[in-house]
This record gives C-alpha cells, sequence and structure tokens, in this order.
C-alpha cells in the first residue's frame, strides 16, 4: 500500500479500542498465558505496582513496566514468534470488520497508512504488516535476551509524544502544512488522550467514544463510528481485561 500516495495524503490510526476492542497489552499477555500458564503467577510483581498506581503513587510508565513481568526469563526468539503469532492468530481476529474496511478504503484512495500506538513495539510492528500498515510507530522497549524483569521503556508513545514520533519517524510527515494536513489527511482514535493526533490529522474519526469526546466530536463536525463491542460499557471492559491478565479470554471471537 501507499505506492499510489502523494506526499500529503496520510490516515494515522490509534490501536486499542480503536481498531479491534480490547487493549493489546492485556490481550497479548491473555495469549501468552494459555501457551504458559505458570507465568500468571509472575502478576505477584506486578499487583504491588497496581495498587500503588490507583493512589498515584506510582507513574503510569513504572506501572506499564511492572506489567511485563509476566514475560521474566522468557527467550527472546520465542517472544518474538510469540509476537507474529498473536497479530495473526488473535489481533486480526478481534479486529472490528468495520475498521479492517476503513484500512483498506484509506489505502485504496492512496494514503499512506500509519498505525501510531502506545502499545510495545515488539508486538505492534508485527500488528502494522498484518493489518497492511505502511509504518508503525509504538512505544519503545528495551529487549534483553531473556528478558528482564521489567523492561525499560526508551520512550512511551502517548499523547503528544506519538506526534513528535511520527515527525521524526515517518517520511514526509514533518514536510506537512497546516493546509496538507486539513485537506488529505486523516486521524483514527477512541480517546480523548489521542485528540493531538486527531488534530494533527485534520480529518478526525472517533470510534466508540465517550459521550464528552463525541460531544466534542459533533461539536467540531467530526466522523463518529459504533462498531459492535463484544462487552457492555467500562464495567465490561474491565471484567473482559481481568479475564485476558488472567489467560481466561478467548484468543478469537467465538473461541469459547
Amino acid at each position: 500500500m501507499g505506492a499510489m500516495s502523494s506526499p500529503r495524503d496520510y490516515a494515522f490510526f490509534d490501536l486499542d479500542h480503536t481498531l479491534l476492542p480490547h487493549d493489546t497489552q492485556a490481550l497479548f499477555c491473555n495469549y501468552v498465558l494459555k501457551r504458559e500458564r505458570w507465568r500468571v503467577l509472575l502478576h505477584l510483581f506486578f499487583i504491588p505496582f497496581a495498587l500503588l498506581r490507583v493512589v498515584n503513587l506510582v507513574s503510569t510508565l513504572r506501572t506499564k513496566r511492572a506489567f511485563m513481568s509476566y514475560l521474566w526469563r522468557m527467550p527472546l526468539q520465542r517472544l518474538q514468534r510469540y509476537a507474529h503469532d498473536f497479530a495473526e492468530a488473535s489481533v486480526l481476529p478481534w479486529t472490528y470488520p468495520e475498521m479492517l474496511l476503513e484500512v483498506e478504503r484509506q489505502g485504496n484512495e492512496g494514503r499512506i497508512l500509519v498505525l501510531n500506538t502506545a502499545s510495545p513495539d515488539f508486538y505492534a510492528r508485527d500488528i502494522a504488516q498484518v493489518l497492511g500498515f505502511d509504518h508503525c510507530v509504538a512505544t519503545k522497549v528495551r529487549l534483553t535476551d531473556p528478558l528482564s524483569l521489567h523492561p525499560a521503556i526508551l520512550a512511551n508513545n502517548k499523547r503528544e509524544e506519538k506526534i513528535e514520533a511520527m515527525l521524526a519517524e515517518v517520511p514526509g510527515v514533518a514536510a506537512l502544512s497546516d493546509e496538507d494536513r486539513n485537506d488529505y489527511c486523516y486521524a483514527y482514535s477512541d480517546s480523548a488522550a489521542d485528540l493531538p493526533l486527531l488534530e494533527f490529522g485534520g480529518n478526525a474519526v472517533l470510534v466508540n467514544p465517550s459521550p464528552h469526546l463525541a460531544t466534542l466530536g459533533i461539536r467540531r463536525e467530526w466522523t463518529l463510528l459504533h462498531p459492535q463491542r463484544p462487552y457492555r460499557g467500562r464495567l465490561g471492559n474491565a471484567l473482559a481485561m481481568l479475564r485476558q491478565v488472567l489467560g481466561l479470554y478467548p484468543s478469537e471471537p467465538g473461541a469459547e
């Protein structure tokens, strides 16, 4: 994809809860635990950080590092194999059909497709490839072989950092003028945290936004999409994530 595009035409996509209804960090954990059940015990390293995060005594970044404890001592080659298989066998089946069509449509219209996500790069790159993206911008994790208990995060790709990373990493983005972005570019996200990305893209598309974000989107005449989720509301999402971090969620729709 991208061969027919001009240097001005881009489509920027968030990943979690935008292309699919889940947080891929929890979904990848689910995928790994289904293959190595004993690793659920490694969450004992993460639980204190999660509790301290609730009362704002540790940062989101430190908590994100601690969550990866379940990968401790995993050989790098095995992690890479899991990441590749996860993208094919779990992420692709869970991706909203409507969003797959949006990715395909944007590519067919000649836009350069950029996956821009806060998820770790060690599996985000495989997801980008499987879903047909031209570029992937993600949180950069320093991987050791075997993996350390709390892998270092070199760049947490969130909020304004998403824009800075794209400007540095995706060819042509830094040359876009405001007019180019308003006339030729699109941005997709579900989250108010991605307002910098949505505003940067010029033509914003909200996917299952919160009521507050939907109100903002309507006021700004942004497009709203509402693909059907496999759960109801925040509680349903929280319960799905709990099952995922325990390795008890289906790897794909209808697998239970």
